[in-house]
């Protein structure tokens, strides 16, 4: 089963671009990576008068997208999908998964705290944190990252979930 890793943190607070860098990172170190992004509010790449946007209105339930570099699927779920489903159902030969904007979810999770937004964390290790990215040194029974210390959270990541 491929592994979970989950950034969270509040809006704006920098998770985004810890994803980005541990990408990077992790796939230097030669591995595979998938993202999964949340958006509470919705998205649409079907836009109205393309093909694709003409066979969902037409009654497709399942649209799939492909070019010779690409693939997109379009499917109506009628749910919130959690990653497990997601991952189950769309996403195969990657080493990892990295998720965002899954608060609530089990799975081990990574916080990006920023002191300058006043906040309190949103995790706790009963929520399986497992590491904290911060601006600021914290009290935490969790591993504590610098922000910028992406060679330190990937080699943790790779530690915990693909060596």
């Amino acid at each position: 089963m491929i592994p979970i890793v989950s950034v969270v943190g509040k809006s704006n607070s920098g998770k985004t671009t810890l994803i980005e860098k541990m990408i990077e990172k992790l796939v230097e170190k030669g591995y595979r990576v998938a993202t999964i992004k949340h958006n509470l509010h919705g998205f649409d790449i079907d836009h109205e008068g393309k093909d694709s946007w003409r066979y969902k209105k037409a009654g497709a339930r399942l649209t799939l997208l492909a070019s010779p570099g690409k693939v997109a699927v379009i499917e109506d779920t009628g749910v919130d999908l959690g990653i497990g489903e997601l991952r189950d159902r769309y996403i195969n030969n990657v080493d990892i998964i990295l998720t965002e904007g899954f608060k609530g979810n089990p799975y081990p999770k990574i916080e990006v705290f920023r002191s300058v937004m006043k906040r309190e964390l949103l995790s706790s290790e009963d929520d399986n944190l497992i590491a904290i990215a911060s601006d600021v040194p914290l009290e935490t029974d969790a591993n504590l990252f610098d922000i910028n210390d992406i060679e330190g959270i990937t080699d943790m990541v790779e530690d915990l979930f693909l060596s």
